[in-house]
């Protein structure tokens, strides 16, 4: 049995619930409902509630419909902020730079008003679409796993309250309640692949495959999900070293591997090298797979992947941070921290590359091979070079990315 909807929203609070909440409301139904839900919530468990809106600009009814949310909090004494996106240059998916911009101005509202949690409105119609999106990605497990009830990012904890519900109950809840909501048109433009998702679902129907049957599929592939992150971090413990800001995997531990946990490791590596969030495209890690496997290199989103011996190591790819130049007091390539005698205001940390390795005469003393040096980092007075303190030049100088064992391990664990 379903449970009802106000113990929904209680339960994704608790047990540890925040001392201010905030909410993201676009004056769509969902969000309406969520709001009201909320605001009872967070009456009985004396929680904060503070909404905001996000205006578009690419409707001409957003501002309205923002003033109607701006009215509703006021009547239930919500503090409430409105803020503009004006960012679409007209270029890419409109769907994606909005979600976005959404995200970016949510979590940095959030973050200059204190708040650490903030609640926003999917159903579980919205989970059933994404999955059958996904599907047409042909996804993997992390992909079906789709939306889930919590989740950090941008340095905000983001709850979905409102998984286990469906759109038309919803609407129930808000007529029952005689609240007003507005329809967005674009929900029913087929332009869009959620909108076809969305009435395919219809068709499937009489499957069985409605958003409750797609809904327990997400769970459960939450559930493989989760079992992954934890093998591949475990592995990463047995298997990974950090050598010269390369990740190093000791190879015949990596090959005994199933393929999936290899996947995810090289996953790792490269995020935990990049900075990056968005993982390459599934094909490109298959053949970067296929090239270790067969004992050759290959490079994917500026990393190299090469074998050397009994140890496959994955760095920065040489050209991938030619142009990168900072001062030796802030972070080299997001990562490396150098420290050295002197101040000296005319001194750069630049990658060494081919011309400073050829000024370094003892660099294979150091046993690191000559590709991971190219792309370590360097101190240069103009074209001069100063030190390189990995390729056997230190002369005072070091160089070292800090927290670096621990670091890849939590990478492991937060994908």
């Amino acid at each position: 049995m379903t449970r009802p909807l106000a113990q929904q929203v209680a339960d994704s609070i608790l047990p540890d619930s925040p001392d201010t909440l905030g909410v993201a409301v676009s004056g769509g139904g969902d969000s309406m409902a969520l709001l009201h839900l909320l605001h009872g919530c967070c009456r009985d468990l004396d929680i904060s509630l503070q909404a905001i809106t996000i205006d578009h600009g690419l409707r001409p009814e957003a501002r309205a419909e923002a003033q109607m949310v701006e009215e509703f909090c006021r009547s239930l004494g919500v503090p409430h902020d409105t803020v503009q996106w004006r960012g679409w240059d007209g270029s890419g998916n409109l769907q994606n730079a909005a979600r976005t911009a959404r995200q970016r101005l949510i979590a940095d509202w959030a973050q200059a008003k204190g708040i650490g949690t903030v609640a926003l409105g999917h159903t579980a119609d919205d989970q059933a679409e994404t999955i059958l999106m996904r599907l047409a990605r042909q996804a993997g497990a992390d992909g079906l796993s789709a939306m889930a009830p919590r989740r950090e990012g941008r340095g905000i904890l983001w709850l979905r309250p409102l998984l286990s519900a469906g759109r038309a109950e919803l609407r129930s809840y808000l007529s029952e309640n005689a609240i007003r909501w507005a329809e967005d048109p674009s929900n029913e433009d087929t332009a869009y692949d959620r909108i076809k998702a969305r009435r395919a679902l219809v068709l499937l129907e009489p499957l069985g495959i409605d958003a409750a049957c797609l809904g327990a599929v997400a769970s459960q592939m939450a559930d493989v999900r989760a079992a992954l992150v934890w093998q591949t971090a475990q592995a990463a413990k047995a298997l990974v070293q950090i050598r010269a800001g390369a990740v190093t995997f000791d190879a015949a531990g990596w090959h005994a591997q199933p393929r999936e946990i290899q996947r995810r490791l090289i996953l790792a590596a490269i995020r935990w090298l990049t900075g990056t969030v968005y993982a390459p495209r599934r094909g490109a890690i298959g053949g970067l797979l296929e090239a270790l496997q067969t004992g050759r290199a290959a490079t994917v989103e500026g990393c190299h992947a090469m074998v050397r011996r009994d140890s496959i190591w994955i760095f920065r790819e040489a050209n991938a941070v030619r142009s990168l130049e900072t001062s030796p007091a802030d972070l080299w390539d997001g990562r490396w921290a150098l420290a050295g005698p002197g101040e000296d205001a005319c001194l750069q940390v630049r990658a060494l590359g081919e011309g400073g390795l050829a000024q370094c005469p003892e660099w294979r003393d150091t046993g690191l091979p000559r590709d991971v040096l190219l792309s370590t980092p360097a101190v240069w007075r103009g074209t001069d070079l100063v030190a390189a303190p990995l390729a056997g030049l230190a002369r005072g100088w070091t160089a070292e990315v800090p927290g670096a064992d621990d670091g890849f391990t939590l990478t492991a664990l937060s994908h």
